[in-house]
């Protein structure tokens, strides 16, 4: 009896050994998304360029895990997720040396490609591990500690790296991936656990044309939030990309062995996770860039100010964790998605009222609570999304998911930039210098496309997901 609570004990504790594994190495790719954003400036310099020409970095990182991503599922099943995902690291480790040597933009930009394509398999391998070690019983507790780093990282990148630029140099924003690359690998291949591998042969048409589309659509997304780049032309590149994605699921539909199958997409739970669930994210995504400016530029915030505040934010992410399961099994997943839909509603239509007038410690309350809301949001979205998948559909559906995401952050970002340079068109101004007011106006924008994810959410059955929840 003691030796069976003891084994029991043993597994689990190995459980969320590799879930906090893949949490940190999840939390490591997202934070190089965002951490050079401030230290662009400074790298800039060293390399005789514009400071504008370094976005170049940020986007070739984020497009590369875009392209890349579709290509985990079958590398896994092809080769083991041990190997895969310990092969990834040092692909990341290996990158980001080279990163921190760089000498011009070129070097730079296909280092940061480099990275991005160890970040693509080294993230969507993990969670697999995760997902499928895990019993239904324990999924909603693995989902909640595998989707912090999406929260905590978009906030404290920009932060950490200004500050790293600032006294250090923003070549330590890389070198520090080192140890912590280090230390994931030493736990990798002492967690991860050899997996059966198969002889599927690789879909390379479906592979070309998932790359180039996805690639070509975050592409037209990230260039169309930027100002030195030609609205006509980010559109043109967005088209391109949307009509090679319906090449690719026609192929994907018909092919004998696709290189990842969109049968999860039939699953109601899932298809929510993907459809609101992406209008939910990008709404989320876009307040790392928005708060930041609207501090800044709309108050006149100092830049220390500015992140302090948001560190009130990540608190609220952090003090929801420990209730989330709690929540979520006694209400049940539509209940939570409804009605904590409508609070983060509220949050950002509250973001509209706040001035620089508004005492700090109201902001800071503000934030807190919306943090809260974010955090209990992505959790239940996202545990949903693989409540009702079955075990031999768990690799699609997570390269499917892992997929989108990414697309979400770049969007996210994209939308923001784009809901404030037409509030500063309809109050008269530029984006370049907006106002309080332009920032309170692509606020409601935000708000309104948070709306319409609770939509998806509401024509859920009551019982949606009821699988991985625990009976009451």
């Amino acid at each position: 009896m003691s030796h069976n609570v003891s084994c029991k004990m043993i597994t689990i504790d190995r459980r969320t050994s590799v879930a906090l594994l893949v949490a940190g190495a999840m939390f490591m790719q997202i934070l190089d998304a965002t951490v050079i954003t401030t230290a662009l400036p400074a790298i800039a310099a060293d390399f005789g360029t514009a400071p504008a020409h370094l976005s170049l970095g940020v986007s070739a990182y984020l497009i590369a895990m875009t392209v890349f991503i579709p290509l985990s599922g079958w590398a896994t099943e092809r080769f083991g997720a041990h190997h895969i995902f310990s092969g990834s690291i040092v692909i990341f480790a290996l990158a980001s040396v080279l990163c921190a040597l760089c000498q011009d933009l070129t070097q730079f930009t296909l280092a940061r490609i480099l990275q991005g394509m160890g970040g693509a398999m080294m993230v969507p391998v993990g969670r697999l591990v995760v997902l499928r070690d895990t019993p239904k019983s324990e999924m909603v507790r693995a989902i909640a500690i595998l989707t912090w780093p999406a929260l905590v990282a978009p906030l404290i990148g920009p932060v950490l790296g200004g500050w790293i630029a600032s006294h250090w140099s923003w070549h330590w924003i890389f070198l520090l991936n080192v140890p912590l690359s280090a230390l994931a690998l030493l736990a990798a291949w002492r967690l991860i656990p050899a997996t059966p591998r198969s002889v599927q042969g690789f879909d390379i048409k479906g592979f070309v044309l998932s790359g180039l589309g996805f690639g070509c659509t975050m592409t037209g997304i990230e260039f169309s939030s930027r100002d030195d780049i030609a609205l006509s032309l980010a559109l043109a590149i967005l088209a391109t990309g949307l009509l090679l994605l319906a090449f690719t699921v026609k192929h994907l539909r018909h092919a004998p062995q696709p290189l990842f199958n969109l049968a999860p997409i039939a699953v109601r739970t899932f298809r929510v996770s993907i459809v609101g669930g992406s209008l939910f994210r990008i709404a989320i995504s876009s307040v790392p860039f928005l708060l930041p400016l609207m501090f800044q530029v709309g108050f006149g915030f100092s830049a220390v100010t500015s992140g302090a505040l948001l560190l009130w934010l990540f608190a609220g992410n952090l003090a929801m964790k420990p209730a989330t399961t709690a929540i979520m099994n006694r209400f049940g997943f539509k209940k939570v998605l409804v009605v904590n839909g409508l609070m983060v509603v509220i949050g950002f239509a509250a973001m509209a009222f706040i001035s620089a007038d508004t005492p700090k410690w109201l902001i800071a309350t503000l934030l807190f609570v919306s943090g809260m809301n974010r955090s209990m949001h992505f959790t239940a979205m996202n545990t949903i999304g693989f409540a009702d998948i079955p075990t031999k559909q768990m690799t699609d559906a997570n390269t499917l998911q892992a997929v989108i995401m990414q697309m979400n952050l770049g969007a996210g970002i994209a939308i923001g930039a784009l809901s404030l340079a037409i509030a500063s068109l309809i109050n008269g101004g530029s984006s370049a210098t907006a106002s309080a007011a332009d920032f309170a106006l692509s606020m409601w924008f935000i708000a309104g496309i948070a709306l319409l994810a609770i939509f998806d959410c509401a024509r859920l059955p009551a019982n949606a997901g009821a699988s991985v929840l625990k009976h009451r």
